[in-house]
């Protein structure tokens, strides 16, 4: 992912509202990595606030993201991303050449209750456990 091995990779998760999907994304992956990987979200138009039923959700598996807030996307935010994970913004997030880009195609959680929030969240802790063993396979498998 970066040219230097000693600097810790850095990933991007964004949405739209930066109130779900990229929470949640950014929530297992700041707790699966263990600080290993510099951790980033933002959305193309945030809200105001994280949704409750997605704090919750996450509350439920251990994962406390009670303190996040809804950022909007930057320009500095992709440069400074070696991944740039995208869900349900389309054509609206900018190509910056050199990065990773990929696009989950995740569904939105914003407005559900919390039983339709649960296998959203499950989804995305399966694509972030697959790019946590990508980003640091080593480190993955001696974590305990």
């Amino acid at each position: 992912m970066t040219a230097d091995p000693a600097k810790k990779p850095s990933v991007l998760f964004v949405c739209e509202h930066n109130a779900g999907r990229s929470q949640m994304a950014a929530g297992f992956l700041t707790s699966l990595s263990r600080g290993a990987v510099e951790v980033r979200s933002a959305g193309i138009q945030p809200s105001h606030e994280v949704s409750p039923s997605v704090v919750e959700a996450m509350a439920d598996v251990g994962v406390d993201i009670t303190g996040a807030v809804p950022k909007a996307l930057t320009t500095g935010a992709l440069r400074e991303a070696d991944v740039v994970i995208t869900m349900g913004c389309g054509d609206e997030c900018p190509v910056f050449p050199g990065k990773r880009y990929e696009d989950w195609e995740v569904a939105d959680a914003r407005g559900r209750g919390i039983e339709s929030v649960r296998p959203v969240r499950d989804e995305i802790r399966t694509r972030v456990e697959a790019l946590v063993t990508e980003l640091m396979p080593a480190r993955h498998t001696d974590a305990q």
